[in-house]
C-alpha cells in the first residue's frame, strides 16, 4: 500500500468514526416538537391481566400491541418494591428504541430469567447491536417466557433449578453496563 492509499484510507475512517458519533448523538437526544411520547414508556411482562405485556393507563391494563421490542439495551437493574400489601423484587429493563421502554418483570420469573441468562452469554460487543425481545407464552396459562435476539440470531441460554442466579444476574449487568460505558 502506498502513501496516497494510506491516507485516503486514514480519511475515509476518521469521516466513519465522525458519522458515527453523530449516530450516537442523534440516538441519545430526545424527539423535538409535539408528540405523546413524554418520558419513558413502562411495560409489565406477565399474564395477570390476559395479555403477554401491557402498559397502564389510569390502573387499566391496555394490551401491547406490538409482538416484539427491537431497540438498544440500556441498563438491568432490580428495585424491591410493594405490592399487593407484600415486598416484591422486580428486574427493571431499559430499551432504547424510537423512545426509551422500561420491561417490568418479578425478578424469579420465567420471563426475567430468559433475559438474565441471555444477557450473561452475551459481551459487552454483541450489545452494541439491537436486541429483540420477544415474550413467548408457555402451555400453564400464568407462565410467560422471552426470547432474546441480536443480529437476528435467537440467543439459546438455558438454565435449570441448580442455576445461580445471583451469580447470572451479576454477570448479565457487568456485560449491560460495559456495553453502555463504551458506546457512550
Amino acid at each position: 500500500m502506498n502513501y496516497q492509499e494510506t491516507s485516503d484510507l486514514v480519511a475515509s475512517l476518521m469521516r466513519q468514526e465522525e458519522l458515527l458519533k453523530q449516530l450516537i448523538a442523534s440516538i441519545n437526544k430526545p424527539k423535538l416538537g409535539l408528540h405523546n411520547e413524554a418520558g419513558g414508556c413502562k411495560i409489565y411482562c406477565n399474564r395477570h391481566n390476559g395479555f403477554l405485556w401491557y402498559t397502564l393507563n389510569n390502573s387499566e391494563p391496555s394490551a401491547v400491541a406490538g409482538t416484539a421490542l427491537t431497540g438498544y439495551l440500556k441498563e438491568l437493574r432490580f428495585e424491591n418494591t410493594e405490592r399487593r400489601n407484600k415486598e416484591t423484587s422486580k428486574l427493571l429493563t431499559t430499551i432504547q428504541a424510537d423512545r426509551t421502554y422500561i420491561l417490568e418483570s418479578g425478578a424469579d420469573t420465567n420471563f426475567s430469567k430468559c433475559l438474565l441468562t441471555a444477557f450473561a452469554s452475551l459481551t459487552p460487543e454483541q450489545l452494541y447491536s439491537p436486541v429483540t425481545l420477544q415474550p413467548q407464552p408457555g402451555k400453564d396459562e400464568s407462565v410467560l417466557f422471552c426470547r432474546v435476539w441480536v443480529d437476528s440470531e435467537l440467543i439459546m441460554a438455558s438454565y435449570n433449578e441448580e442455576t445461580n442466579w445471583r451469580e447470572i444476574s451479576k454477570q448479565a449487568k457487568a456485560c449491560v453496563n460495559a456495553a453502555s460505558k463504551m458506546v457512550l
